[in-house]
């Protein structure tokens, strides 16, 4: 060659030769992603971590039989000079594909095996076998980018945080275990016979006592362990969060810290999507409940639930009448156009409806100013009007309604919100709508034991302070706690804390904890606001799920570089396994196991569970 080329590599990555490198003399290394032997001429496209470049070598050369039993992923270095491309053989599709390099130098580094998934194309793997090989799972584009995108997040979140002043802290992996939110998983101690560490649900504890000790804006991009099940969007074991708390702020003061983040990181990754501009709109936890059916509500989502139990109170539809009776309520569901469906369609909703566990689902039509089907007949003419006019429909819409106890009602017509939703392709494309719930009831009973225990985090500051906890009926005590809810997909739970070692008793008295298991379970918070705390507040987004939602992916596992599968086992490096009796024994352990089950013979069992449901109890 014309040059020595210092660089035993490479000049250069697979994903930056342009036009104005015709005629350079460089050296490439990557990996083999694909060949196309068109007799004469081998054409081989060289993948590395930032693109990929056509490589091309003639049947004359003595590398080209070589060249040809090279098997895909073996990894390879190229030297040659760069051509450029013929018009109609350049590929507007690559960033590279104006050029071409010519092989006259080929190395093998590494031979690859054959492959038990491919990398090129975009063909579909079960995912026991994608995990299992996930080294090679990551080389695949999409998942590869995904995880690339992750790291950027992660860097833009870091940056903004710094720049608002805040300083990151690392907090205990080996800590205490909690009695609230989910399944701890525990460290045996060699050291202390019996004992045990737990890995933290969350630094809740340490961030809190990070303000205690007079440090003012604290932030980490957490781990956290919870022994929880597996959803779509959520990964059993461990996940990753901003974990922020600041001191001397009220509610207000967090949201104007955490929203220009949030809005500003999907705003840099949304790809041309529409976000939603800060201050992002506030939605009390009742109304949440009320009108969308969840305190996770998708605003894309334009329908509106609405209360028209009045309307049925006392009238000819008996059904409906006698259940208000009995502490029943009627929610009303908008179907905009919806008169103009055939009867099947109503009903195969009712037949829906069932298949959820419910009796059915009512609806009424409206046509030439009147309403129509089987529940318009048993219904007044006023009646009628009255649900027209509280929902908002006009000719042409339908209305479905759900009847039952108030709870219950309230989670079905969100699940139909959002089924019509579908139906009717009435979702907001191309967008993320944020918004916080606020004025999360402090407390809710038990319905099977009827003990009132904490609804949401217990080291949160009741609004009214320790007046309300000694003065209201514990139903009616709401809390300075927030989530913050994207495309209907919980981010992060944050409060204000409860700093008042009295408010604490106190609180936890209501829940049924007394002061010696105050004392006893949470004696590190309890000792330092003693001491004098400062009045602090904090958040977690959750990272995975940010991830999530900007790559518009359905399931967490794709934004996860080394996920467990859906039984919380890690595929790949054969985890949890057992260990040696003699390693027990240093730990003082043995072993009691539960007699051996048959194993499930469901086709089903390897299918993510629903999104919907309340995420685990626990800080943030």
């Amino acid at each position: 060659m014309s040059e020595t080329l210092q660089h035993p590599y490479r000049t250069h990555t697979c994903g930056e030769i342009r036009a104005d490198h015709k005629g350079e003399n460089i050296r490439l290394s990557g990996w083999v992603h694909r060949k196309r032997d068109h007799g004469h001429l081998l054409f081989i496209d060289l993948r590395d971590n930032y693109g990929i470049t056509q490589c091309v070598i003639d049947v004359s050369s003595p590398l080209f039989k070589d060249s040809e039993s090279l098997r895909p992923e073996s990894v390879i270095t190229v030297t040659g000079p760069v051509v450029a491309r013929d018009g109609e053989t350049i590929n507007a599709n690559l960033p590279t594909g104006e050029v071409e390099l010519g092989i006259e130098e080929l190395t093998v580094l590494s031979h690859a095996e054959m492959l038990p998934i491919q990398v090129a194309g975009d063909a579909d793997f079960p995912e026991d076998l994608r995990l299992r090989y996930r080294f090679i799972d990551l080389r695949r584009e999409e998942l590869h980018n995904n995880i690339l995108l992750r790291s950027n997040v992660i860097s833009s979140i870091r940056r903004r945080m710094i720049d608002q002043g805040f300083t990151e802290f690392q907090t205990p992996i080996l800590t205490a275990s909690s009695p609230e939110g989910a399944r701890d998983y525990l460290v045996p101690s060699r050291i202390h016979p019996g004992q045990f560490y737990a890995l933290p649900q969350a630094p809740q504890m340490f961030k809190q006592l990070l303000m205690v000790a007079g440090f003012d804006k604290y932030f980490q991009i957490a781990p956290c362990f919870r022994d929880e099940d597996a959803r779509a969007d959520r990964s059993p074991g461990e996940f990753y969060q901003l974990d922020l708390e600041m001191s001397f702020v009220t509610q207000d003061d967090v949201f104007a810290a955490l929203e220009p983040v949030m809005a500003g990181v999907f705003e840099e990754f949304a790809n041309g999507h529409a976000v939603t501009k800060t201050p992002f709109p506030r939605i009390p936890f009742a109304e949440a409940m009320l009108k969308y059916g969840s305190d996770k509500p998708d605003l894309r989502n334009p329908l509106l639930i609405s209360n028209v139990t009045e309307a049925f109170r006392g009238s000819g539809f008996g059904i409906f009448a006698k259940a208000i009776e009995k502490g029943s309520v009627v929610r009303a569901i908008p179907a905009p156009g919806a008169a103009a469906k055939p009867r099947s369609y109503f009903d195969k909703l009712n037949d829906w409806a069932r298949e959820e566990g419910q009796a059915g689902l009512g609806y009424i039509t409206f046509a030439e100013g009147e309403g129509k089907g089987p529940i318009a007949k048993n219904l007044e003419a006023d009646r009628i009007a009255m649900i027209r006019e509280t929902v908002g429909v006009g000719d042409g819409d339908g209305v479905f309604f759900v009847c039952g106890d108030p709870g219950g009602a309230a989670k079905f017509a969100g699940t139909v919100r959002t089924r019509v939703c579908d139906d009717l392709d009435l979702l907001e494309k191309d967008c993320f709508r944020f918004c916080w719930i606020v004025d999360y009831p402090m407390f809710e009973m038990d319905e099977d034991t009827g003990k009132i225990e904490f609804s949401h985090n217990p080291f949160s500051m009741p609004q009214g302070g320790l007046e309300a906890l000694e003065t209201q009926d514990p139903l009616t005590i709401l809390a300075w706690q927030y989530d913050i809810v994207c495309n209907g997909v919980e981010l992060s739970s944050g409060a204000i804390r409860n700093h008042l070692p009295e408010v604490m008793y106190k609180a936890f008295d209501i829940a049924g904890y007394s002061i010696d298991d105050v004392e006893s379970q949470f004696s590190g918070l309890i000792n330092a606001l003693k001491f004098g705390a400062p009045p602090h507040g904090g958040s977690a987004p959750g990272i995975d799920r940010i991830v999530m939602l900007l790559a518009q992916e359905p399931n967490i596992r794709e934004v996860i570089a080394f996920p467990m599968n859906q039984q919380a086992q890690d595929l790949l490096m054969q985890a949890p396994a057992t260990v040696p009796p003699e390693r027990l024994r240093e730990l003082h352990l043995q072993l009691k196991l539960p007699p051996v089950k048959k194993p499930e013979t469901t086709e089903n069992a390897d299918q993510d569970q629903p999104i919907a449901g309340d995420p685990p109890k626990g800080g943030a």
